[in-house]
């Protein structure tokens, strides 16, 4: 019999709903765990139930009613199998079984998966039974694909949890050196800026040379200083990060980057970019400092291909230029604050900018080499 045809067939439907609204609520893997166990026992009345969790390759099973299976321990091979196949797996006899002394006769093994990710493995197994028919298969994968939901979004607020401590983190040493720019250093400036436009006015010839130039290189350090303050104020100012959609806040970007820069071309589909990730006010200042980035460093028109790649818990926005590229030896170092690259005149500050907003809301930006030879940044969000 079918699981559409059974006639409890709307009960059943209904109990699974409940168990994935109520899973969507958990707040740790550890109550998606519990609970999906709970409605293994109760919606299938099943005494043999164990769940195996999947992260970075690595299965080990967390929790389990079978006293053969340790926390801890690596996974049978029948859900070794349904991971690795990414489809249901059925067993019976000896390779059903998690001990070679158990009484079991047959082993059903589930993947929770959410696109492509596996994130847990569902194994059910039972005594009395000789196969898993229909009927338990099909509401079990349903009960899986809502454990699997639950976990990832449990993942995702946690990755974007960590982002927040380490931004807070770096806040506050930015912040200790904003003071002390602002204050030590600062001070200092004046006063060497206040003697050498002494000494420039009373002094003639090479010294007076020498005078003018301390005081221009005074006059830039102040400068600097007050760029990191208004940076270290915008990235206080800025506000939580929240879903907002990815396509106008792209469109507004190049509409204005290509209006403000006659020999820059963005080819951008609109529609290709129909996603929602979590980012913040500045997001779009993200876009617009990579945009002209290529502009600015590189010589005559240049062309920008953007194209989106979508994940189970994040999305990667890609901008690819026809540019000069970046020297692989920098690469690393551009994303540092004040660095910049050999034939840059700029403060260093604008990738810079880019990365703590980025990691601010839970992502990373790269660059690697484009198809085309120049550069191509790759910044990574979280799924809203």
């Amino acid at each position: 019999m079918s699981f559409e045809n059974q006639t409890d067939f709307a009960k059943q439907v209904a109990d699974l709903n409940k168990y994935g609204q109520a899973l969507n609520r958990c707040e740790s893997v550890d109550e998606v765990v519990s609970m999906t166990l709970e409605a293994m026992s109760l919606l299938f009345d099943a005494a043999d139930n164990t769940f195996v969790e999947v992260r970075n390759d690595d299965l080990q099973v967390v929790h389990s009613t079978n006293p053969a299976l340790s926390v801890g321990e690596a996974p049978t091979s029948v859900a070794r199998r349904a991971y690795e196949s990414r489809t249901t797996e059925v067993a019976s006899g000896a390779d059903a079984r998690a001990a070679t002394d158990t009484e079991t006769t047959a082993a059903l093994a589930v993947p929770a998966t959410i696109v492509d990710e596996v994130t847990a493995v569902l194994v059910m197994r039972s005594t009395s039974r000789s196969e898993f028919d229909d009927t338990v298969v099909r509401p079990m994968e349903i009960l899986a694909s809502h454990a699997a939901t639950a976990i990832s979004n449990i993942r995702s607020r946690e990755r974007l949890e960590r982002a927040r401590q380490d931004l807070e983190t770096k806040k506050e040493m930015v912040e200790l050196y904003d003071r002390l720019l602002r204050h030590d250093l600062g001070n200092d400036l004046q006063v060497i800026t206040g003697f050498s436009e002494v000494l420039a006015d009373e002094a003639d010839g090479e010294t007076a040379a020498y005078a003018e130039r301390i005081n221009e290189a005074a006059h830039s350090s102040a400068d600097l200083i007050q760029r990191v303050g208004n940076l270290v104020s915008t990235l206080e100012e800025e506000e939580e990060p929240e879903p907002r959609g990815l396509a106008p806040i792209l469109e507004r970007t190049v509409s204005e980057a290509e209006t403000g820069y006659g020999e820059l071309t963005v080819e951008f589909d609109k529609a290709a970019f129909e996603e929602t990730v979590y980012a913040g006010d500045l997001l779009e200042s993200v876009f617009t400092n990579i945009l002209t980035n290529a502009v600015v460093h590189n010589e005559g028109e240049v062309t920008v291909r953007t194209s989106v790649e979508t994940g189970v818990d994040d999305v990667v926005v890609c901008f690819a230029d026809d540019g000069a590229g970046i020297d692989p030896s920098v690469r690393d170092e551009l994303f540092e604050m004040g660095e910049k690259g050999p034939d840059s005149s700029g403060s260093g500050f604008g990738l810079g900018f880019v990365r703590a907003l980025t990691e601010s809301y839970g992502g990373d930006v790269t660059v690697t080499e484009s198809d085309a030879g120049g550069a191509e940044f790759r910044v990574r969000l979280q799924r809203g």
